[in-house]
Order: structure tokens, then sequence, then C-alpha cells
């Protein structure tokens, strides 16, 4: 039991630190904020996305669902479409004055950026199932558990210190100018993410 968890907490940070859209959000909205709390519904909201993920492809209905090629092809298409908002939003929102008057998004944009950045990822969902769920095929009952709370558990952790870390920056640079400089290269990531997404779901 021991073993499984130490396997799904290191495969679920191997698969998390990448830079991603979810990971780029959840950091945006800890610097964006004027304190940390104010950063709490990204940080929930992408953990408990990440909890049912995880545990769909644990239970092995994910990988049930996604065997169909033409949804696949949806999955990536859309999720690239909505990956060019959320690049034009992130540039949009680099600061232009002095950082510690940013308030960041209301709870609701929160809320509802962080469940498509999870929902809508392509990528994530690919590795949730691929990775995770595939391994977790070599385990039975409490092993399965173990490791699938181990996977769980790296989101919840990883998404608060990526609130935190944003939050730091923030204090390091209180003109904006690196929060500025961050959001821009994170725009450019999440765009080019998206053009990657879109040209293998047209290739499908």
């Amino acid at each position: 039991m021991i073993g499984a968890f130490i396997h799904g907490f290191v495969l679920a940070v191997g698969l998390i630190i990448p830079l991603g859209v979810q990971n780029i959000f959840v950091f945006n909205q800890g610097a964006a904020g004027r304190s940390w709390s104010r950063a709490l519904p990204a940080v929930m909201t992408a953990a408990l996305c990440d909890t049912v993920l995880i545990t769909l492809a644990v239970l092995g209905v994910s990988m049930i669902i996604l065997s169909l090629e033409w949804l696949k092809t949806v999955l990536f298409i859309v999720g690239a479409c909505f990956m060019i908002y959320m690049g034009w939003s992130i540039w949009r929102s680099a600061p232009s004055g002095d950082a510690a008057e940013a308030e960041g998004l209301p709870v609701q944009k929160q809320i509802m950026f962080a469940m498509s950045v999870s929902l809508l990822n392509p990528h994530a969902i690919m590795d949730t199932i691929g990775v995770i769920g595939t391994s977790s095929l070599h385990y039975n009952g409490n092993d399965k558990f173990a490791f699938a709370l181990a996977a769980i558990a790296v989101s919840w952790i990883w998404f608060a210190g990526l609130a935190i870390a944003g939050r730091m920056a923030l204090k390091l640079n209180r003109s904006g100018g690196l929060i500025k400089r961050i959001n821009q290269v994170s725009a450019f990531v999440v765009w080019a993410m998206a053009a990657y997404l879109l040209f293998t779901g047209i290739a499908f």
C-alpha cells in the first residue's frame, strides 16, 4: 500500500510540474489578488476538477468514453479554441500600474475559468487517462485507493503552492513589471499549445 502511494505521488508530480494552462492560470490568480486567499476559488476548483478526472481515470470510466475517436477530435478542437481565448485574457490581464492594486478575477470567473482550463484541456485529460489511469491497473483494492489518493493529494498541494508562488512574485516586484512579463510569456505558451492542439485535432 505504501509502495502504491509513493508510485502515485511521484507519477503525479512528474505530470503536473510541466508548464500548462492550469498552472499558468492558478499562478496568475495568486499574483493578481491583494491576498493569497483571493486565489482560493481558482485553487480549489482546479484541484477538485483534477480529483474528478483522476477518480474517473482510476475507475476506468474516462477511458471508455475517450475510446471514441470523434470525441477526442472534438475535445482537441474545442480545447484549442478555448486556449486561444485564455491566452488573450492572460495577455490583457498583465498589470500596467501598481501591482498592489490588482484585484484578480471575481469568484465566479475564477471558478468558470479554472473548470474550463481543467476540463477543456486535452493534454491534462490524456495524461490523466493514459498515464494515471493505465498505471492504476497494476493495483487493486486498498493499493488502488492509495495510488489514487496520492495523485489527488499532489494536485491540491501543487495548486496551493502555485498560488503562494504567484503571491510571492507579486511581493518581489510591486511595480507589476515582472508579472506583466510573466503574463505575456504565459500567453504565448498558451497560444503555442492551442496551435498544437488544433493541428492535432484536425489531423485525427
